[in-house]
């Protein structure tokens, strides 16, 4: 009980004294895939931001095309919050069912679930006292755990005992986040 007392005041007095932004990426958006986020203030030079991105669909042209990633941030800001350059280290989890970039054209899809690890580079600009733009690209490395099928039967193509897995560096971020201010 006192661990979620000191728990709680800590988070309200970081949010009574912080900026906190609520944010929509243009780009994965209008390819009807949502990444959406919040980040906020913890220092005159650092924040912290989890967003998710999400592509609900079951099928993209028949072939598999669902996936979700969550990602925590830590952003050190060279000038300072929300204004230039900065820099991002991040983790994350992702649940996917779909075809891996290296089957595409193929029979195969994967359904499984990973994590990842890596960094980011941004810029920030304010357009005026509520709304800013955040340009960022980032990667890294995602280790998935998966059960390959074959889209046409169903049936699992690999020979796996439990799950197959596969690690590699990849770029998973990037776009032109829209930002609004709450406080």
């Amino acid at each position: 009980m006192k661990k979620l007392l000191v728990f709680t005041i800590l988070f309200f007095s970081i949010q009574s004294q912080s900026q906190t932004y609520v944010k929509g990426n243009v780009f994965t958006t209008l390819l009807t895939i949502p990444n959406l986020g919040i980040e906020t203030s913890i220092g005159g030079k650092s924040t912290l931001s989890f967003d998710v991105l999400a592509s609900p669909w079951k099928s993209l042209d028949n072939k598999p095309f669902q996936f979700y990633t969550f990602t925590s941030e830590y952003r050190y800001h060279f000038n300072e919050n929300y204004k230039g350059f900065y820099v991002g280290a991040n983790i994350g989890g992702s649940k996917f069912n779909f075809q891996k970039w290296n089957y595409l054209n193929t029979d195969m899809y994967e359904k499984g679930m990973g994590y990842f690890a890596g960094a980011t580079v941004g810029y920030q600009v304010k357009l005026n006292e509520k709304f800013m733009l955040d340009c960022f690209l980032g990667g890294g490395w995602h280790q998935g755990f998966y059960k390959g099928y074959l889209i046409s039967t169903g049936e699992r193509y690999e020979k796996a005992q439990h799950y197959n897995k596969s690690g590699e560096w990849l770029p998973y971020r990037g776009g032109v986040m829209v930002s609004y201010k709450l406080n």
